[in-house]
């Protein structure tokens, strides 16, 4: 049996030897409790119109992110019924993840170091998707850029949101955290 009680992720540990430091300087904290941290990362899989005309299309997307996260995914649901749409109350949507610990230190560092110099004609991600709480929201048009995921095995290529939630109380002072951790903004 493989030992992992001493394993911490590489971006966890640049987060406390390095990144906290460099905050505490730039911002000047009084107390080390009030540096910014990261606190969740969701994921999110919209499988839209095709989950409506076949119901297995939501299963695949949760399977997909579940390799991708490294855990379950649940299978989102439609609240209410939308005519228009074909929607039923009940119907599976989606799938999403929420990543906490060390699986949200090791997907970040695996988003930003592997998955984001292989989207097409990439030239960084905007700074300005903050939500002014210190929350970053992000869209990926295509999740197959993740190494996870055999592009021959795939059916279907799904868009997926990403939300990083930082305890940080100004946009100012996450998007410092996240720059910190090398995330390629392009303002």
């Amino acid at each position: 049996m493989l030992d992992t009680t001493d394993y911490t992720p590489r971006l966890r540990s640049f987060y406390r030897d390095t990144v906290r430091e460099a905050l505490h300087q730039e911002f000047g904290y009084k107390n080390a409790m009030q540096i910014p941290r990261l606190d969740k990362i969701v994921l999110n899989i919209g499988a839209g119109t095709e989950a409506v005309k076949d119901s297995k299309k939501a299963k695949s997307a949760a399977d997909d992110l579940t390799k991708i996260a490294g855990q379950k995914a649940v299978v989102t649901k439609a609240k209410k019924s939308i005519a228009g749409f074909r929607v039923r109350e009940g119907m599976p949507l989606g799938a999403k993840v929420t990543l906490r610990g060390d699986r949200m230190y090791e997907f970040l560092d695996r988003m930003i170091t592997i998955a984001m110099p292989r989207i097409r004609d990439f030239r960084g991600v905007s700074g300005k998707a903050f939500d002014g709480g210190g929350n970053y929201a992000m869209g990926i048009k295509e999740h197959i850029v993740f190494p996870e995921i055999n592009f021959d095995q795939v059916d279907e290529v799904w868009g997926m949101d990403i939300i990083i939630c930082t305890t940080a109380k100004t946009d100012a002072e996450a998007k410092a955290m996240l720059k910190q951790f090398n995330m390629p903004f392009t303002s």
